[in-house]
């Protein structure tokens, strides 16, 4: 996960502050030590570590902070809000055109994930904002770069507009003409890359940003690259004059230097963040809640929202008012087990959780075998067995297990677990939780989009 050595080094700082009454101005430089090496550890910029820390000193030897009764958790305060301010201050929407279509150009190196993303981005608009995209393949020098983009469209029922290798000037023009006239109201260019910076990309992008005026032009780095991505971001403004960029496989970079260096250095905001190799896993990228999350935090919002975008919610309404009589069967379970997996791995969702480490279910996730199993097993019983499964005796789980191609001690563990979620939901219906889990949870006691239930496990 993004940060995730970061966020180690500076919880031990804040530790060692925590141990202490009242501050000096030496146990504050103490710290900004400790804060610096874990900053340049996770290959944030040298010059962007300087000011940060400059500001947080200056902010965190005041006699308000040093005289507080618990100086500790206001400096940790400071250095969230700065950290916060250091990646934007807060996000930054797509810029919609008054006059639709909106074009939207791709740039960026090759191997940064332009293609993907762009149709990781126009599917994000499809399904959250109504939009009706079009890709649009102007990349025709890296082979099958267009049948990649058409392959991706397809899988999000996304048109894939291509007219081979002709002058990609020539495509984004007639691309846009081509939106106008089938009522595409958002344009995504996947235009070319290479290896490195050269005047040649250079010249081909700025003949195609003059013939479509795009209403954005979004560069596309690679988060694993690190200051490489810092100083590939500021060649690609100084020649398109960018607005903002997308960070791709922020997952994968345990520093996530380059997240923290990219305003500071270019003025211009990450807009989005790719969090998977999935088409569905970009999101929009919050500034106050990464910084939450370096700071061991969480991030309960990402959380709701995430779980809101995975929960089906006319069964999550059905499920509630079962819940509210008590009446949960197998069905309902092996559904709601289904819908967790859709939330990606356990670790992902651990880092979202306040003072719960990502790296400590690193890799794990619903084991999809596990949930195959569970499912031929709740299929193999009659639609009665499922909803009443006290009548399953010891000759009904011989035949469900032989249908199956389990054991009889699958068939029994699955049942335990079922019972186990049936006992906690009573307690949720009952109202039986201790009063602040109650309020944490909210009065139907569980996330929204989860039917009242919370996680199922």
């Amino acid at each position: 996960m993004a940060f995730e050595g970061l966020s180690e080094k500076l919880s031990a700082a804040f530790k060692k502050l925590r141990g202490k009454g009242r501050l000096s101005e030496s146990d504050v430089k103490e710290a900004m030590r400790e804060i610096r090496l874990a900053l340049l550890e996770a290959d944030v910029s040298y010059k962007v570590v300087k000011q940060f820390i400059a500001q947080v000193t200056e902010k965190a030897v005041g006699a308000d902070v040093l005289e507080a009764l618990s100086p500790a958790q206001m400096i940790i305060k400071i250095v969230n809000q700065e950290l916060t301010d250091l990646m934007g201050g807060s996000s930054s929407k797509l810029t919609i055109a008054s006059k639709p279509p909106t074009v939207v150009m791709m740039v960026g190196l090759q191997g940064a994930g332009k293609t993907t993303n762009a149709a990781k981005l126009a599917g994000l608009m499809k399904k959250q904002n109504g939009k009706r995209p079009l890709l649009v393949a102007c990349d025709i020098y890296r082979p099958a770069a267009i049948k990649q983009l058409e392959v991706v469209g397809e899988q999000l029922g996304i048109p894939v507009f291509q007219m081979g290798q002709q002058n990609p000037v020539d495509i984004a023009r007639a691309a846009v003409d081509h939106a106008i006239k089938h009522g595409n109201d958002m344009v995504f260019l996947d235009t070319a890359g290479r290896l490195h910076v050269d005047e040649a990309l250079m010249d081909e992008l700025r003949a195609i940003k003059a013939a479509v005026e795009p209403t954005e032009i979004l560069l596309v780095v690679d988060a694993m690259i690190g200051q490489d991505a810092v100083t590939a971001a500021k060649a690609f403004d100084d020649a398109l004059d960018i607005n903002g960029v997308v960070l791709t496989k922020l997952d994968g970079d345990a520093r996530g230097g380059a997240a923290l260096s990219i305003k500071a250095v270019t003025g211009k905001p990450i807009k989005f963040v790719g969090m998977g190799e999935k088409l569905d896993q970009i999101e929009v990228f919050h500034p106050d809640r990464m910084a939450s999350r370096i700071l061991g935090m969480g991030d309960m919002l990402s959380l709701i929202e995430k779980a809101e975008q995975s929960f089906d919610q006319k069964k999550a309404l059905e499920l509630q008012e079962k819940l509210r009589k008590n009446k949960l069967t197998l069905t309902d379970f092996y559904d709601q087990m289904k819908q967790l997996k859709n939330m990606g791995s356990l670790s992902d969702i651990a880092g979202m959780l306040p003072g719960v480490k990502a790296s400590d279910l690193e890799g794990a996730t619903m084991d999809g075998k596990l949930l195959q199993r569970m499912e031929a097993i709740i299929l193999s019983m009659t639609p009665y067995e499922r909803e009443n499964p006290n009548v399953l005796n010891s000759s009904r789980k011989k035949r469900i297990a032989a249908g199956s191609g389990t054991q009889v001690v699958d068939v029994n563990r699955l049942l335990k677990q079922f019972e186990m979620i049936q006992t906690m939901t009573r307690q949720f219906s009952g109202g039986k939780l201790p009063r602040n889990l109650r309020k944490m949870m909210g009065k139907k006691g569980g996330f929204p989009g989860m039917g009242g239930m919370g996680l199922p496990f």
